[in-house]
């Protein structure tokens, strides 16, 4: 018997949102079950309701909502919103008690490994190497640090790290740590030249997320 289709349904209709229509319709596997932005009329409990999986790349005034609706509606989310405040942090812990829920602010395999280097190079090299890390995006992007480069700072372990942030032309993602001791410097880099590289990594995480128990998690937890 052929496997349904999993049902996608995808939150917001900016650039990201675009490119995800654009790899769920090449996609065999999956289908389109609707576009949700807050300035459209389409019912976001109605659409949820008849969804497998939500991907989320609306804006952070969003996420509260969006947190609580998909809960009700035992929809599991994907996030890739960035700069959210801390009453949509409560409203996705709170909904993480119902629905599985990942979050992530940049969704592509390369970054999730990179992190992974970072612990492992953090353990290795010790104290005597001081990191720093540095990120470029497009002069249109508006939170800084961007939620990248926290993400990695976290998995440096040590939050007093700095962060040089940049803004430029159409740059859409460059993020850089460099280990530097007395003597010598490492550096572990990661670039991405097309955005489609984050809705392939949405995707994925989707596939991956219906068949996880309600809890909270990260890309990391996929490519281990």
């Amino acid at each position: 018997m052929t496997q349904a289709a999993l049902n996608v349904a995808i939150l917001g209709a900016g650039r990201m949102g675009q490119q995800l229509v654009q790899v769920i319709e090449e996609a065999t596997d999956c289908q389109l079950a609707g576009v949700w932005s807050r300035n459209a009329d389409t019912d976001l409990a109605a659409l949820l309701a008849g969804a497998d999986v939500a991907i989320d790349f609306t804006l952070p005034e969003a996420t509260k909502e969006i947190a609580g609706v998909a809960a009700a509606q035992r929809a599991p989310l994907v996030c890739g919103v960035t700069g959210i405040g801390q009453e949509a942090e409560a409203a996705i812990a709170a909904a993480t008690r119902h629905i599985a829920l990942l979050v992530e602010g940049n969704m592509s395999r390369g970054i999730a490994v990179m992190s992974r280097l970072l612990r492992q190079a953090a353990v290795a090299l010790g104290p005597a190497f001081k990191a720093e890390i540095r990120e470029t995006h497009h002069r249109d992007k508006k939170d800084a640090p961007s939620g990248t480069a926290i993400a990695l700072r976290e998995a440096l372990g040590d939050e007093s790290i700095n962060i040089d942030s940049r803004r430029e032309g159409e740059v859409v993602g460059e993020h850089l740590v460099r280990f530097v001791s007395a003597g010598e410097s490492i550096e572990i880099a990661h670039s991405v030249s097309n955005r489609r590289v984050f809705a392939e990594g949405a995707l994925a995480a989707a596939r991956w997320l219906v068949e996880q128990p309600p809890g909270l998690y990260r890309m990391t937890d996929i490519w281990s």
